[in-house]
């Protein structure tokens, strides 16, 4: 075994000459440390080149079916206050959701930006409780109270005990409160008054929704929306049209989770205009997205582009509807992308051979 180690000490693919043949000059070191630098730099460079990753992106046709659409959007009305500011959507599978909940929350700011309150919404509409006797019931202010629908009652012993109630009802039945003042409950609850002290005032609601993968629309507007004739009407028509200014800038709006390399046309876009009222309009083509990650961890988004359109005060005989509606559809195209290596078959394949005088 002794000898197999001293043949392999003696084993010397480059061959030294006896050092009594050169001599070391200091022009020799700087040119082997220079050379030395020069050679890590080009190793990690394909090293670099070797391991970096690329994206593959493929377009396949969009099977899924039944799905749900997450929409993450953070807003700022500078002009309409948060009592007055609501979130609806609907879809065109006929499933309507009024004064969507999900996850919201609202910031009154004042006309420097800076936060008054913060509010947050709970999820659904506000629970009617069993009434325990019938309209007209004088105890009004205790347990047994039950306040009148003002005709809008779905059963004789529907009981409306809030403002938020009394709303609710008529859009049920697709009508508009002409006068706040006159419905006792808004009136005992200060509505109206509540609203005129947040004059001035600006919004910055922020939150998700959860809606069917389906075509549809999502807007924010001053007061609750109902659909008459199809058409989107709104529920406080006695408030004043001056607080009905839609400026407003879009901070953050995504169709999904976040994934590399995502982009959102609309995130910091802002328009403001002198037109009180009217109606502005963003039509978006969503697409579905699968960004799968190199250790195959999958996540399904979307991407989306979009148009814009300010639909004035009056169109036709039919008055804008104020607010800022978002019109979403779907490409039928998915993309996938997959995160790959790049495997680089020439690594290494350069051989850089520096000999040197010494």
């Amino acid at each position: 075994m002794e000898k197999v180690f001293s043949k392999l000490r003696t084993l010397d693919a480059y061959p030294k000459i006896n050092e009594d043949f050169y001599s070391r000059t200091l022009s020799g070191g700087v040119i082997t440390l220079v050379s030395s630098i020069f050679i890590l730099f080009l190793f990690f460079s394909e090293l670099r080149l070797y391991l970096h990753t690329v994206t593959e992106t493929k377009l396949l046709v969009d099977t899924s079916r039944g799905e749900k659409l997450h929409i993450n959007f953070d807003v700022t009305f500078p002009s309409i206050p948060c009592s007055l500011l609501s979130v609806d959507a609907m879809d065109i599978s006929g499933e309507q959701h009024i004064d969507i909940r999900h996850d919201i929350t609202k910031k009154r700011i004042d006309a420097q930006h800076n936060v008054l309150e913060i509010r947050q919404d709970g999820i659904g509409a506000p629970k009617i409780e069993k009434p325990l006797q019938k309209h007209g019931g004088r105890l009004e202010h205790n347990e047994t109270y039950c306040g009148t629908c003002y005709g809008a009652e779905m059963s004789d012993d529907q009981c409306c005990n809030s403002c938020e109630e009394v709303r609710e009802a008529y859009r049920k039945k697709s009508w508009a409160i002409t006068n706040m003042d006159l419905i006792d409950q808004c009136k005992r609850e200060g509505f109206v008054q509540k609203v005129k002290e947040e004059e001035g005032e600006g919004c910055n609601i922020y939150g998700s929704l959860e809606v069917n993968k389906v075509a549809g629309n999502f807007h924010f507007s001053p007061g609750k929306s109902f659909h008459y004739s199809n058409f989107h009407l709104q529920d406080l028509l006695s408030i004043q049209n001056d607080i009905y200014n839609i400026s407003h800038k879009i901070n953050k709006l995504s169709f999904g989770d976040y994934f590399p390399g995502m982009v959102n046309p609309l995130d910091g876009v802002q328009w403001s205009h002198d037109t009180q009222y009217g109606m502005y309009q963003y039509f978006i083509k969503v697409v579905p997205t699968v960004y799968t990650h190199i250790w195959g961890h999958t996540i399904k988004s979307n991407q989306y582009s979009v148009t814009e359109h300010f639909k004035n005060n009056e169109f036709g005989r039919f008055q804008a509807f104020p607010g800022v509606f978002f019109f979403y559809d779907f490409n039928p195209i998915k993309v996938s992308m997959n995160l790959l290596i790049y495997i680089s078959v020439i690594f290494l394949s350069q051989q850089i051979t520096v000999r040197f005088l010494h």
